[in-house]
C-alpha cells in the first residue's frame, strides 16, 4: 500500500492570523518501506519570519525570497500525494496550514479522514510518556543526530521510521544462532548441512512477478541494493 509521510514548516502557529507555510516534504512509502521518491519544496511566504519560528527551523526570509509561491507548486504537490493516505505527526497542525494554502488558491481542501496521525498512535502505545518526534526517536533508537533544527524532509524521513515502530516494528525477534535459550538455560544445538539443498517452491513466473514488483518501486528503492534485477 502506498502512503505518504508528510511534514511542514511554517512562520508560526496559526494560519488564521496570517502565518504561512514555508516548507513541505513528502516521503513515499510502499508497505511502509521508503521508495526513494520524495517531494520537497521551500515556499516564499510573502511575509516576515518571526524570530521564534526562525529559531525552530532556521529558514530566513532572505533564504525564502525567490522561492516559489504555494500557488505555483500546489498542483505538483497534489499530484505527488494523489489519493494516498497521509501519515503526519500532530496532523491537525499541518493540515490546517495546507488547507489554508489550498483555500487561498481556490483548490479543494484535503480531508482529515485520509490522515493517519502518529501522535495519538504514540499516546495510546506510550501513555504518560513524552511523544514528540525526538522522544520517539530516542525510545526506538532511531538516529536523529542530524536534527539540530526542524526540517521538513529530515523530519518526514525520521517519522517514516517511527511509524514502522508504532505499527509494531519490521519484524519480531528472529533467532538465527545455533543457541536456543530454554528456561533460562543455554542449550547448544548441533546443525548439520543438507547434502543437497531442498528444491525451490517458487516458479519462474513468481520470480518474474517479484522482479517487476521491485522494479515498480523505482530506481531509488532500497530493495534495489539487496535484490539486483
Amino acid at each position: 500500500m502506498r502512503e505518504i509521510i508528510l511534514d511542514t514548516e511554517t512562520t508560526g502557529l496559526d494560519p488564521s492570523t496570517g502565518d504561512r507555510l514555508v516548507e513541505i516534504a513528502c516521503v513515499e512509502t510502499i508497505n511502509t518501506i521508503p521508495t526513494g521518491e520524495n517531494y520537497h519544496v521551500y515556499i516564499d511566504p510573502q511575509r516576515d519570519m518571526p524570530e521564534e519560528a526562525f529559531r525552530i527551523h532556521g529558514l530566513s526570509i532572505e533564504f525564502l525570497k525567490g522561492m516559489p509561491l504555494f500557488d505555483q507548486v500546489g498542483d505538483e504537490f497534489l499530484q505527488f500525494i494523489g489519493d494516498s493516505p497521509l501519515v503526519i505527526h500532530n496532523a491537525e497542525f499541518d493540515m490546517r496550514f495546507i488547507n489554508a494554502e489550498l483555500q487561498r488558491c481556490n483548490r479543494p481542501p484535503l480531508e482529515m479522514k485520509r490522515v493517519i496521525d502518529t501522535l495519538p498512535m504514540a499516546r495510546r502505545k506510550h501513555p504518560g510518556a513524552q511523544n514528540s518526534l525526538d522522544a520517539l526517536c530516542s525510545r526506538y533508537r532511531i538516529d536523529n543526530s542530524r536534527r539540530t533544527k526542524h526540517g521538513a524532509l529530515l523530519d518526514a524521513e525520521l517519522l517514516a521510521e517511527v511509524y514502522v515502530e508504532l505499527l509494531g516494528g519490521r519484524q519480531v525477534t528472529l533467532i538465527l544462532a545455533s543457541e536456543i535459550k530454554v528456561a533460562q538455560k543455554i542449550e547448544v544445538v548441533a546443525v548439520s548441512a543438507r547434502a543437497e539443498p531442498l528444491p525451490t517452491l517458487t516458479d519462474a513466473n513468481e520470480f518474474e512477478a517479484h522482479r517487476n514488483f521491485v522494479a515498480a518501486m523505482g530506481a531509488k528503492a532500497i530493495w534495489g541494493k539487496y535484490l539486483p534485477l
